[in-house]
C-alpha cells in the first residue's frame, strides 16, 4: 500500500523520524565522492546543474553544496519530513523541490547529471528512467550512490566478521516485497531497455521505446570502517525502514537478537567499548542516450 505521495506505506512510517536518519545514517567517504563525481564528469567543473532525485535529509545534497565548484542543485524530494529536514539545512546553492522520480518539476534538459543517493532501488522503473531522461541534456551522466552497511549488503557480497554476516541474514529475512538495494534487483531497468540495433530503432522511433541509457553501467566503490557504540550502531540500524517500523513483542526480539549476536567472538571492540563496522560506498553511472 502507498501513501498519498505514492511513497510505500512502510517507508512513509519508517523513515518519518527524519533527525534520527539525518543523525544516524553513514556520511560519504570523501574519497568515494571524488570518485564518484569525476565519473559523473563534474568535478573540478564550474556551472554545473545537478538534480538530485530522493535527497532525503540531505545527506548528499550537503556534500554537494560544501563543493568548491559551486554547483546549482534541484533537490527533489517526495518525503514530507524528510524534505523539511533538508529545507532547514538552507543549503548553498540548493533549491528544494517537492517532486518524485517519475514527476520532477524540472525543465526538460536542465540538468547536467542526475543523482541519486541511497535511493535508486525505490523507483527503479521505466517510469522514472524517462523522466531522468527528460530532465538531462543529451550526453549528460545519471550516477547513483549507496552507502552500504556490511549487516545490511547483498547476500552475495562477502562480509568480514562473522557477527556482521549474522545480522545480515536476520535484515535478509525481513521479505515485504518492497525492494531494497541489497536484492540487487534495481540494475534489471536499464537491462531491460530495448536493444539499440539499427532496425529496431527505426521503429521504436515511432513508439517511445528507445534506450535511454547506456550499458554497461559504470561501477567501483571504496571500502571503510568505523567505530561505535552499541547504542549508536542499534539506533544506526533501526533507521532501516523494516526495523524502525517494529514494534511490542517484534522489537524486543530484534533488540535480544542484536545482543546477542554482538556477544560473538569476533566482534572487535576499541578501548572505549565501541564496535569496529565494516562497510563500503558503492556507486554506479550511465551516460543518457
Amino acid at each position: 500500500m502507498a501513501s498519498q505521495n505514492n511513497l510505500p506505506a512502510v517507508a512513509e512510517e519508517g523513515f518519518k523520524d527524519a533527525a534520527a536518519y539525518d543523525t544516524h545514517r553513514p556520511n560519504y567517504p570523501p574519497e568515494a565522492v571524488e570518485k564518484f563525481l569525476q565519473n559523473l564528469k563534474i568535478s573540478g567543473q564550474d556551472e554545473v546543474n545537478v538534480v538530485e532525485i530522493a535527497s532525503g535529509t540531505g545527506k548528499f545534497t550537503e556534500v554537494l553544496a560544501a563543493r568548491p565548484e559551486r554547483y546549482s542543485v534541484k533537490a527533489v524530494e517526495p518525503h514530507g519530513p524528510m524534505r523539511d529536514k533538508l529545507a532547514q539545512k538552507d543549503l548553498q546553492g540548493v533549491e528544494v523541490l517537492d517532486g518524485k522520480a517519475d514527476k520532477m518539476p524540472v525543465d526538460d534538459e536542465w540538468g547536467d547529471v542526475c543523482i541519486a543517493a541511497q535511493a535508486f532501488h525505490w523507483f527503479a522503473t521505466p517510469e522514472a528512467l524517462k523522466e531522468i531522461h527528460r530532465v538531462l541534456r543529451p550526453g549528460a551522466v545519471f550516477g547513483m550512490i549507496w552507502n552500504v552497511d556490511e549487516y545490511n549488503k547483498p547476500q552475495s557480497w562477502p562480509a568480514t566478521t562473522k557477527w556482521e554476516q549474522k545480522l545480515n541474514n536476520y535484515i535478509l529475512g525481513f521479505d515485504d516485497g518492497l525492494p531494497r538495494f541489497r536484492h540487487s534487483k534495481w540494475q534489471e531497468v536499464f537491462e531491460k531497455q530495448p536493444p539499440a540495433n539499427p532496425v529496431q530503432a527505426i521503429r521504436d522511433t515511432f513508439s517511445d521505446h528507445l534506450p535511454r541509457f547506456s550499458l554497461p553501467l559504470g561501477e567501483n566503490s571504496v571500502k571503510w570502517t568505523m567505530w561505535l557504540s552499541e547504542e549508536a550502531l542499534w539506533a544506526r540500524i533501526n533507521t532501516l525502514s523494516q526495523i524502525a517500523v517494529l514494534k511490542g513483542e517484534e522489537r524486543e526480539a530484534a533488540i535480544k537478537m542484536y545482543k546477542d549476536i554482538l556477544q560473538g567472538d569476533d566482534v572487535n571492540r576499541n578501548e572505549k567499548g565501541q564496535i569496529e563496522v565494516h562497510g563500503v560506498t558503492y556507486f554506479a553511472w550511465t551516460d543518457r542516450i
